[in-house]
């Protein structure tokens, strides 16, 4: 077991309910879990909690069974990597300092960088394809290249975990596949990883479980042909569909006109 949350309810001052209500989620060892649900669903709170950047009105939050937030952040970032959904760079830094950057969670900001520091940054660009790119400076990368780079960074870092915010956002459709084509082969290589999504389509194609968030709350969780049901869609998301299976099996969602004729396929 790698994290672990039981009962993590989250309340923000002031505010008129919880952001996360009760909320209980494992995370293991290769597995690939995607959390969706609608904006304000509490995907973004969940993350936090998980990481130990906010507090808790009940519940905890454990890695390893010790509570996240007794963790020092240098060694919680040893375990646990990061890549966020909106980062900017001033600097022009070359993509092999960027992919340095990640070391920092084992050396320390004043230490200097040895060789078995640059032998992570050479696997981690190795196993992110991103390798030929290395001399390169990061405002000259597509989109995809630019986020294979972030994910190459977090893997410097030799966590164990691996959480991502929306990382296909502003991909198009061939970045995306590779983006998640990229994540499972890590899980299978033994890392964990959250995926935190707004594509319901593409989380169901590569995830092992899934957990709907609505309002805060864990309306469903399980494999992705228990979760993407239509009338449980439907009443989350406020919008009608239907549910159709591609040949491995893969639920996916066609969202329907107004007044339309429902269908679910097997």
């Amino acid at each position: 077991m790698i994290l672990r949350a039981e009962d993590a309810t989250v309340r923000y001052p002031e505010a008129a309910g919880d952001a996360l209500a009760g909320l209980d989620l494992t995370l293991v060892a290769g597995e690939l879990v995607a959390v969706v649900g609608p904006n304000g669903g509490g995907k973004t709170t969940l993350v936090r909690a998980l990481l130990g950047l906010v507090p808790l009105a009940r519940g905890r939050v454990t890695l390893d069974d010790r509570p996240v937030r007794a963790w020092r952040r240098q060694d919680l970032a040893q375990v646990i990597a990061l890549v966020p959904q909106l980062e900017e760079t001033p600097f022009s830094w070359r993509v092999e300092e960027m992919v340095t950057f990640g070391r920092y969670a084992r050396l320390g900001a004043l230490s200097p960088v040895s060789r078995e520091d640059r032998e992570a940054v050479d696997r981690a660009l190795a196993r992110c394809d991103v390798a030929e790119f290395r001399r390169r400076r990061i405002e000259t990368l597509s989109g995809g290249e630019w986020q294979r780079v972030r994910i190459a960074r977090a893997l410097a870092q030799e966590p164990r975990l691996l959480v991502l915010d929306e990382p296909t956002a502003s991909l198009d459709l061939g970045h995306e596949m590779e983006l998640l084509e990229l994540v499972q082969r890590l899980v299978r290589e033994g890392l964990a990883a959250l995926v935190i999504t707004h594509h319901l389509n593409l989380a169901a194609r590569y995830a092992d479980r899934m957990l709907l968030l609505d309002r805060g709350r864990a309306v469903a969780a399980g494999t992705p042909r228990e979760v993407l049901r239509p009338e449980l869609l439907a009443t989350v998301f406020r919008w009608p569909v239907s549910v159709v299976s591609l040949d491995d099996g893969s639920p996916q969602i066609v969202p329907l006109r107004p007044g339309g004729e429902r269908r679910d396929y097997p």
